[in-house]
């Protein structure tokens, strides 16, 4: 009886860590496809400002534009290369974590004895 107590305990909580970790993945997932439609949005944009420039203006202040333009994309690429870089080193310090958690717990341990 005790063992079948234990063996249950030890499915309900690898179901949360899996759960929990489907979930930083989906949470993972949604950051980057908001950083892409954020990046499909400058670069829309960027088109929009490029045609009333070439409209309005030469092609001295055209070239300003351009590279005024492609200064503060990378610039938005850099944060957004840092911000990703910085949340998936977060998912992984947090999976880690409930790996290890989940490796030292009492459940774990007593099942491997």
């Amino acid at each position: 009886m005790l063992e079948f107590i234990i063996a249950q305990k030890q499915k309900t909580l690898q179901q949360r860590v899996d759960t929990d970790v489907g979930n930083i993945i989906d949470s993972f997932s949604f950051i980057v496809d908001v950083a892409r439609v954020q990046a499909a949005d400058s670069l829309l944009k960027l088109v929009s400002d490029l045609k009333q420039t070439a409209i309005f203006s030469g092609f001295a202040s055209l070239n300003d534009h351009v590279e005024q333009s492609a200064s503060e994309l990378n610039h938005q690429a850099e944060n957004t290369d840092r911000m990703l870089s910085r949340i998936g080193e977060e998912a992984v310090a947090s999976l880690e974590a409930l790996e290890s958690h989940y490796n030292s717990s009492t459940l774990r341990t007593s099942q491997l004895q």
